[in-house]
């Protein structure tokens, strides 16, 4: 959410959706916005280590956001997706395995 704010369109309001969606047995959290947008040619390179599309004098940070969340969620069996139009806007997504509700049921008796 973040990086939602941070590269959001000048002049336009930010908008940020928060999603949830189950699909068998994994669970995908989506955070989407109306940004900047990424061009997709450098849809795979902002999950690079110190990879920056922009210098930091137009956007801060420092390159390794992105790049730390997916090899997070690799190391853990999971992903992070990206969906974007430059200009529109990205949706990011973190796809994780979903809970049984047996399990559900014995965490929460724990």
């Amino acid at each position: 959410m973040d990086n939602a704010l941070t590269y959001a369109r000048p002049g336009v309001p930010p908008l940020i959706r928060v999603s949830a969606l189950r699909d068998g047995n994994r669970v995908t959290l989506s955070v989407a916005d109306n940004g900047i947008g990424i061009p997709a040619e450098h849809q795979e390179r902002v999950f690079e280590v110190f990879t920056r599309l922009h210098g930091e004098d137009a956007y801060p940070g420092t390159g390794i956001g992105l790049a730390v969340v997916r090899k997070a969620a690799r190391l853990m069996g999971s992903d992070v997706t990206l969906q974007s139009e430059e200009g529109v806007g990205s949706t990011f997504g973190l796809v994780l395995p979903a809970v049984a509700a047996e399990e559900r049921g014995r965490a929460a008796q724990a």
